[in-house]
């Protein structure tokens, strides 16, 4: 199931538009809806392993989970494990550095949004 996830985020990331854009390195502050609308915060840290890949750790209500990810263009795409489940969001980074995102996870209905903003 892992490989089925981490094949998506990349298959989702190579289809992303050609522009070049960058995700910095450090920490973010996070703002998001679960899937049932409520909202959520908290903070992320990427840390490039790569021009093209990365590691992201979210803690967000006091609920830490890690993740693989890359960037493609304007798309940058993580799979995750949070909890026994496994996950996947997809960010359109804009010009700004911040990253828009939707997510889901294995086992639930709909999907999340997340934005994520360079901590100062």
């Amino acid at each position: 199931m892992k490989k089925i996830i981490i094949a998506a985020a990349l298959m989702l990331a190579a289809a992303s538009a050609a522009n070049a854009q960058t995700v910095n390195a450090g920490k973010y502050t996070v703002e998001g809806t679960n899937l049932d609308g409520s909202s959520y915060s908290g903070t992320a840290e990427i840390t490039l392993a790569s021009e093209t890949t990365c590691v992201i750790e979210w803690d967000t209500a006091g609920v830490k989970s890690t993740g693989v990810c890359m960037l493609n263009g304007n798309a940058f795409a993580a799979a995750y494990v949070l909890g026994d489940a496994l996950g996947l969001i997809v960010y359109k980074v804009n010009g700004d550095g911040s990253l828009d995102g939707k997510w889901t996870i294995t086992g639930k209905d709909g999907s999340g949004t997340e934005t994520l903003t360079e901590a100062n």
